[in-house]
């Protein structure tokens, strides 16, 4: 178990966890908020914090080593990203962040089937048995979701759904950029986190330009440099555990989205979400999985 803990399973853990108040702070930024310039906004501060970093640890030259073909793929995962990122907000603004968070975390179910067949992975009967339990667990979330009135055909609801299945199509192609081509985990993200910036930036440009911006008013929050450093951190550790060797992604990305403990305790608290008990439950089975696939 130690041997686990020294390699993937540390650092996934600390992704969820970042990956939580990640949430928790979108949320806070994003709600009742223009989303376009919320998304720019945050991304732009990531980035910036991920570049001053590699500046001031003298990485800078080593991290932005690119040919032209790396450049193009990891372009193809900032577009797949930022269509996600862009869903995704949308749907937080509208739904409480106790069903929003879990719901989102759905996606390793499409990312284990998507493994199985592009990646031939198989789980241990084990494996099997915590990755059932989790599954369960998002699957009680999405039944007291329609309790709070949220149903499929509520649009924040679609707009999570097309952000989940595109953030799944992505962990499958880091998969393929990592443990295939095996593209450097630091050029990857640096690259991925200026063209990030590029594309927002170009949305928002348009959304200007065409004179279609959106209903809501733009309000600058604290949280908004929060949420992107708080995704650095997040997506560091990330490719940090994805980059060893042997690591399944299906079990690596059901366990990031572990997040929903963060958000689920916060949502409670400070979002005032309701079905407390019931939410409970489904959480002490995704716990449950999470234990099941970090010891064995």
């Amino acid at each position: 178990m130690m041997e686990l803990f020294s390699g993937w399973a540390a650092p996934i853990l600390l992704s969820s966890f970042c990956l939580g108040f990640y949430d928790i702070s979108k949320k806070h930024a994003v709600r009742d908020n223009a989303v376009t310039p919320v998304l720019f906004l945050a991304t732009l501060s990531g980035s910036a914090f991920y570049l001053a970093v590699t500046l001031f640890s003298g990485s800078f030259a080593d991290y932005a080593l690119c040919d032209r073909q790396t450049w193009l793929l990891v372009g193809a995962k900032s577009l797949l990203v930022a269509a996600s990122w862009w869903c995704v907000y949308y749907s937080m603004r509208d739904l409480p962040i106790s069903i929003a968070g879990p719901v989102r975390a759905s996606a390793p179910l499409w990312t284990f089937i998507g493994a199985a067949i592009l990646y031939r992975e198989r789980p241990t009967a084990i494996e099997g048995a915590g990755m059932l339990a989790i599954f369960l667990g998002y699957y009680l979330f999405t039944v007291l979701g329609k309790l709070e009135g949220i149903t499929l055909r509520h649009r924040g609801v679609h707009m999570l759904i097309l952000g989940t299945l595109l953030g799944s199509a992505s962990a499958l192609y880091d998969k393929y950029l990592l443990g295939v081509l095996h593209i450097p985990r630091t050029t990857l993200q640096f690259w991925f986190s200026v063209d990030l910036v590029l594309i927002l930036g170009a949305a928002l440009a348009a959304t200007r330009l065409r004179r279609t911006g959106e209903a809501r008013p733009f309000e600058w929050r604290w949280t908004i440099p929060v949420t992107g450093i708080l995704l650095i951190l997040a997506d560091w550790l990330y490719f940090y555990a994805l980059s060893k060797p042997d690591v399944q992604i299906s079990i690596l990305s059901l366990m990031r989205r572990c997040n929903c403990v963060v958000t689920f305790a916060f949502g409670c608290w400070f979002f005032h979400d309701r079905n407390v008990r019931g939410k409970a439950l489904a959480l002490a089975l995704i716990l449950l999985g999470v234990v099941v696939l970090a010891i064995f």
